[in-house]
């Protein structure tokens, strides 16, 4: 028996961030070339993104997402993860 396992099946047992702290240590140098960017219409709100993000910048706001673009290194694993497609990868400007 696992000692204090975690019940995830409610959404409100789901954490407030998949990481204590960014897990890059400085404001994104520059190196990304696409961008994550959520539209908040498609977005259900089930979070898939958040807890799959490998850095913990996505965050809760309410029942929808926002992204930290200052840490974010544009890797895409949100938008593959989300079922409604409601996150596409943009070029960097």
């Amino acid at each position: 028996m696992i000692r204090d396992a975690k019940d995830f099946t409610s959404l409100g047992n789901i954490p407030f961030a998949p990481a204590y702290e960014h897990t890059l240590v400085s404001v994104n140098s520059g190196f990304r070339t696409e961008k994550p960017v959520c539209d908040r219409e498609k977005c259900n709100g089930c979070f898939l993104c958040y807890l799959y993000c490998p850095d913990g910048v996505i965050s809760k706001d309410g029942e929808k997402v926002v992204i930290d673009y200052d840490y974010c290194k544009g890797c895409g694993i949100c938008q593959k993860i989300c079922r409604k497609n409601a996150i596409v990868m943009e070029k960097e400007r």
